[in-house]
């Protein structure tokens, strides 16, 4: 048997996303029989101690403080962006200019002509592009997608969306890349995700109008700091939207919500029955009919009949968990670049949800419909 082609990793961030990474081209191999083998090669950060220090934890061979330097290394084909949003643009320009293949973490940017500049340039190096819309490599949201589009539902006639975090409740919690304006606020950050979701469920949008509230009006600039600094991105993002399908429904975009760790739902209506789906249980989807005799949700929990749960456990059940997501997406970025084909969310897939995000931005402070 052949040895499987070497495709070397270049990973720009070590944090909590930086990390998930590096465990999903760890992991990866040994899940999916793959036609390629990824290699760790380079990691940079923001420092070069830092940088040294987690591709040590994390099995790079070499590391830098110049991210610059890893796009244009030889020896690292594609290059994972797990930098704060504001950093996205550069970084992938300068390593689409390499010739590099590029895996970016959601929001692509952090306005729409950002993320249309990095679309093209995509488009012109004819590269493979991969925004981190982990949330959708779940099984049971690609079932989900089948119940709709076989018409089992009926005509889908709502739609119910949220993205709802706590991590933002405690007005001390210091100002971060998250609360500049570049970060985005609450509707890029997180709201981004159920745009994406909404997207790949139920087609494109056709119209937005939508209300971005900022809850606590002044955080620290710095944890423990006595020093307050004006928030200038929205807490909270309400919408009211309609798809070119005809269906239409509501979003939320909420990172202050008390009590949510990860609720990341949907429910969708239809002329026949409906689904229901929370992240917070993200081995189950809940499903009704018009049936009066089977009045009420029943759950469909997660097993090997449902695509590539099997590759992790052979038995129902058992459950995936949030890193299962990343291992599976990375699975497609790899079996992408062994085919010389395209991914899903690819950048021009991410310019989609930035256009939605901006325009829901331009409805608030307008106070109108917004056409997509």
């Amino acid at each position: 048997m052949s040895e499987k082609q070497p495709v070397g990793i270049g990973l720009v961030g070590s944090g909590f996303m930086g990390r998930c990474h590096a465990n999903a081209f760890r992991s990866v191999s040994g899940l999916f029989d793959l036609s390629v083998t990824p290699m760790p090669v380079m990691l940079a950060d923001a420092t070069y101690e830092l940088a040294e220090q987690s591709a040590q934890q994390l099995g790079y061979k070499r590391s830098t403080g110049d991210w610059t330097e890893l796009c244009h290394d030889p020896d690292v084909d594609i290059v994972a962006v797990t930098a704060p949003n504001a950093l996205h643009e550069p970084i992938v320009m300068e390593a689409l200019q390499a010739g590099k293949a590029v895996y970016c973490e959601k929001p692509l940017s952090t306005t729409l002509e950002s993320a249309q500049r990095m679309a093209k340039a995509a488009r012109d190096a004819n590269a493979l592009t991969l925004v981190g819309f982990n949330f959708l490599r779940n099984p049971l949201i690609a079932f989900a997608k089948q119940m709709v589009e076989s018409g089992e539902l009926g005509e889908i006639v709502n739609f119910r969306g949220r993205h709802a975090e706590n991590y933002m409740c405690d007005p001390s919690t210091p100002h971060s890349f998250r609360t500049a304006i570049d970060g985005g606020g609450a509707l890029a950050d997180i709201g981004s995700h159920i745009i994406s979701m909404s997207r790949y469920l139920l087609g494109d949008f056709a119209a937005v109008s939508a209300q971005c509230k900022t809850i606590h009006k002044e955080r620290p600039v710095a944890a423990g700091s006595n020093e307050l600094k004006s928030v200038e991105v929205d807490d909270i993002t309400n919408a009211v939207i309609s798809f070119k399908s005809g269906a239409s429904g509501t979003i939320e975009a909420n990172w202050a919500a008390s009590g949510r760790t990860m609720d990341l739902s949907f429910e969708i209506t239809g002329t026949k029955g409906a689904i229901s789906f929370s992240q917070e249980r993200m081995n189950e989807l809940l499903v009704t009919s018009s049936d009066p005799k089977r009045s009420g949700f029943t759950k469909i929990e997660s097993g090997p009949q449902h695509y590539p749960y099997g590759n992790f456990c052979p038995a129902p059940g058992h459950h995936l968990g949030f890193n299962d997501l990343k291992v599976i997406e990375v699975a497609e970025l790899l079996q992408a670049y062994a085919n010389n084909a395209f991914c899903q969310t690819d950048f021009d897939e991410a310019v989609e949800v930035q256009r939605i995000v901006d325009a829901m931005q331009q409805s608030s402070g307008e106070h109108a419909m917004i056409a997509i």
